[in-house]
């Protein structure tokens, strides 16, 4: 099948290129296909199409989003946009619920998201285990629906300095449907049918599970008699994926693990608002709001496993499972309108993202047969408050065009909280302290875990821009910020594009970036307790220490070297091309970006109180004991990494009375991403370093350094059809032997995609569809290094692991 994807997708970029190369041929009407799409990320000044921008920008309407079994924004997203990666880890936490999505090989904190051009607040959650992003705290895409979306803007470059923090990599900016009258209903259904040949016992794998109802819809309503109110929804119940092998470790030999998607059940709502205030002035508004409940799967506990089980309670072993509970919601108003000839827009927008824990079907072993099955684990909650002031007019200085002056201050509050679980989901029971404690699967959050922390941020800027000469438009931008908890930053951006012709020119930047250390990377903690006998005057006793991760800050974290977290300091250049003519166009976009202190989270050090003195072990546990610990992790600046790649984007519109219409795409991204310093200890009698092999590979090849798209659209009449194939680049699932032992690649390989739709009437759309039409899988983990069948894919896919996902859709529009 990977053969048959593979010619497949040659066969569709020859018939790419051939058809560019005759572009007379068949364009009979081809420049009213040329539809110039306004975009306003990036720049500041009115009316710059995405053609004629002076950076990269990627438009995704609502319809392309739709065109896929996937309901999931950043799945759609990803498929989308080479550049954007969206792996689905399993068994990471709350990270299987609350995935994150990264632009350019960076960190999914290194990408800013926004809301109708105002910040995002970010998710609560850190990724702490071993996914892409780890320790990184950033947006969750997911929950926003896509119905409630007109288009998305993808900056591919450097804004810093144009909108602040995260915006390393680029900028994404969701835009809100706006619309007084029509509507739509669609509803989504389908299932994965796949199969993939188990290592364990050479036995072919059958699944058909995840199956996933989507309803969405939206409507558009007058307010007053020249304002809109569009309101949207969804509702989204999808059932968990398996793709566990057998385990031979039990008998009789079944799967034992749950390795896949979680089970998700979410409903959605927006409401997005527009209302004139006089000839000049709009007053403006939105509410969202999400309630996601996920349940996803630890790992199998054994029977046998007397520390993990009791077997009285669970006499076949257990799998414990994660509950998050996700409640996510936002609130903006703004007023926008013209002011002494300048164009003004104010807005204050919150939001806020709340996930609390749970644990079911577990234990806590130290209580015995007497301990409860299902616990309340905590929780974890950011929000954020921005105002905003922008202001821009057009001067006429002189140049070939007016000068766009821009000015603007934002002022934003954060905070951050972190709440204990139930006490039986931390603490340690009657019984022998040799046994485990607190609930397996997920320990509870105790009460030297929680935070209640917050902080401030102002941050003022100037953004020029305009015509130098008739072929020479340059761009300046500098930006000042102040936080109240590490300090300032000034971030500079010089943009310039020169049009050789009106079908040719070539475009350029340059600039600085920083991102703000995050209040969940600065105060996040995580601990659990171990007894360790300790013997004094002659008496043995069981004393409690804890181990886990610890703020830089704290007594164990600057035991450890822990420092105050600083920015990340950025360098970006950018140069590239523009052509189009007639119903032909490409950007061809190379890039380089230069990291400096990114933070990470450390590896963890764990000391000994029998190590021999003066050894590392034995030191760490001298340093922390006393803050009543014996080992921990903590975050970190101390990374350097240095990208480069190219991002190329070619698109060919045909208009044809017999055949139809066809809109033909081919986009990809290769991306180099290299580790150039990782941070070590200061305080251990060996040097030890504190990012190791496996954390500095996941950086360097944990995304895919090449990822090519393909993709057909065609209509005629009531019929239409979408041919999507994506080609992914070599991925590395690193372990931690330094000989590489450990290691295993996923394999390249070609992902097709296929939808077919008719028309009913002017209102009715039927579409049926299957997403890896041909079930491809990554190459599975080696059984020497699975050898609980449990995990045989590796999380680092950039496509996932399930297979095959057939689908069907009825879209009813109004």
């Amino acid at each position: 099948m990977r053969y048959r994807s593979l010619l497949l997708a040659a066969a569709s970029l020859t018939a790419f290129s051939a058809t560019a190369q005759a572009q007379t041929t068949g364009a009979a009407g081809a420049d009213d296909t040329n539809v110039e799409e306004l975009v306003i990320t990036g720049t500041r000044t009115a009316g710059r199409t995405r053609l004629d921008s002076l950076a990269p920008v990627d438009v995704v309407t609502a319809k392309t989003l739709q065109q896929r079994g996937s309901t999931e924004l950043a799945t759609a997203l990803a498929a989308t946009v080479p550049s954007i990666n969206f792996p689905r880890p399993s068994n990471t936490d709350g990270t299987d619920s609350v995935r994150p999505a990264v632009l350019r090989g960076q960190g999914p904190d290194q990408t800013l998201v926004l809301v109708n051009g105002t910040r995002r607040h970010a998710t609560a959650l850190v990724n702490l285990n071993g996914s892409v992003g780890r320790g990184s705290a950033a947006v969750d895409l997911n929950a926003i629906p896509s119905v409630a979306l007109e288009r998305i803007e993808v900056l591919r470059d450097g804004a810093a300095a144009q909108y602040g923090s995260d915006a390393i990599a680029g900028v994404i900016n969701l835009r809100l449907r706006e619309a007084s009258s029509g509507g739509g209903v669609t509803v989504t259904t389908g299932k994965y049918i796949t199969s993939f040949d188990g290592l364990q016992t050479g036995q072919k794998q059958k699944r058909r599970d995840g199956v996933t109802k989507t309803v969405s819809g939206w409507q558009g309503l007058k307010l007053g008699s020249d304002g809109f109110l569009t309101l949207s929804a969804e509702y989204v119940d999808r059932g968990f994926t398996n793709r566990s092998d057998t385990d031979t470790r039990v008998t009789p030999q079944r799967v034992t693990s749950r390795f896949g998607d979680p089970e998700v059940e979410q409903v959605s709502f927006y409401a997005n608002a527009g209302k004139p205030l006089g000839e000049t002035w709009e007053a403006y508004g939105w509410y969202g709001y999400q309630q996601r409940d996920a349940e996803a799967s630890a790992t199998y506990r054994l029977p046998t496993d007397a520390s993990q089980n009791i077997p009285s309670v669970y006499p076949n072993g257990y799998l414990p499972l994660i509950t998050t509970d996700t409640e996510d919601a936002t609130a903006a108003i703004g007023l926008r309108g013209e002011l002494a000839g300048f164009k003004i827009d104010t807005n204050l927008v919150w939001g806020k993202n709340d996930l609390d824990f749970g644990v079911k079907n577990t234990i806590n072993p130290s209580y015995g047969p007497t301990s409860p099955t299902s616990f309340q684990a905590g929780g974890l909650t950011y929000d954020q408050l921005v105002f905003g002031l922008d202001a821009s007019r057009a001067f006429e200085v002189g140049l070939a065009g007016p000068l766009n002056v821009a000015f603007g201050v934002e002022a934003r509050r954060e905070g951050y909280k972190i709440n204990a679980g139930e006490v039986a989901s931390y603490a340690r029971g009657t019984v022998s302290p040799s046994l485990a404690f607190g609930s397996r699967g997920f320990t509870g959050f105790t009460p030297s875990n929680v935070v209640d922390v917050d902080r401030d941020a102002v941050g003022v800027y100037l953004d020029l821009e305009g015509k130098l000469t008739e072929k020479l438009t340059g761009s300046a931008a500098v930006r000042y910020e102040d936080y109240s908890d590490f300090g300032t930053n000034t971030s500079w951006k010089l943009s310039g594009r020169y049009d050789f012709t009106d079908a040719f020119a070539i475009r350029g930047a340059a600039s600085t970036g920083f991102r703000a250390p995050s209040l969940q990377q600065q105060y996040f903690t995580s601990t659990s307790i171990l007894y360790i006998n300790q013997t004094v005057g002659g008496v043995t006793t069981a004393v409690p220490f804890e181990t886990g991760t610890y703020p830089s800050v704290s007594l164990v974290g600057r035991a450890l070297g822990g420092k105050p977290l600083e920015a990340e300091k950025s360098e970006n250049y950018s140069l590239g091309f523009v052509y189009h003519k007639g119903p032909f166009e490409l950007t061809v976009d190379a890039y380089q970006i230069k990291v400096d202190n990114r933070i990470v989270l450390t590896e963890t050090l764990t000391g000994s109180a029998t190590a021999a003195p003066g050894t590392n072990a034995r030191v760490i546990f001298d340093l922390l004991s006393p803050a009543g610990a014996s080992a921990g992790r903590f975050f970190t600046n101390g990374v350097d990494t240095k990208t480069k790649g190219v991002d190329i984007v070619a698109r060919y519109r045909i208009t044809d009375e017999q055949a139809g219409n066809f809109d033909l795409t081919a986009a990809a991204n290769i991306n180099d991403f290299k580790v150039n310093r990782t941070p070590t200890t200061t305080v251990l009698p060996t040097p030890v370093t504190l990012f190791a092999r496996q954390a500095t590979l996941r950086f360097e090849e944990g995304t895919p350094r090449t990822k090519v798209s393909l993709q057909g659209d065609w209509s005629k009449g009531p019929w239409g059809a979408t041919l999507r194939t994506t080609l992914y680049g070599d991925v590395l699932s690193p372990g931690t032997a330094a000989d590489g032992s450990g290691d295993w690649y996923t394999g390249a390989q070609g992902i097709v995609d296929l939808e077919a739709r008719y028309r009913f009437g002017q209102h009715t759309t039927v579409s049926i569809g299957a997403d890896n039409l041909f079930d491809q899988y990554p190459a599975q983990v080696p059984p020497n290094l699975n050898t609980s069948g449990g995990n045989p894919w590796s999380s680092f896919s950039p496509f996932g692991f399930n297979g095959r996902f057939a689908y069907a859709r009825l879209a009813v529009n109004w």
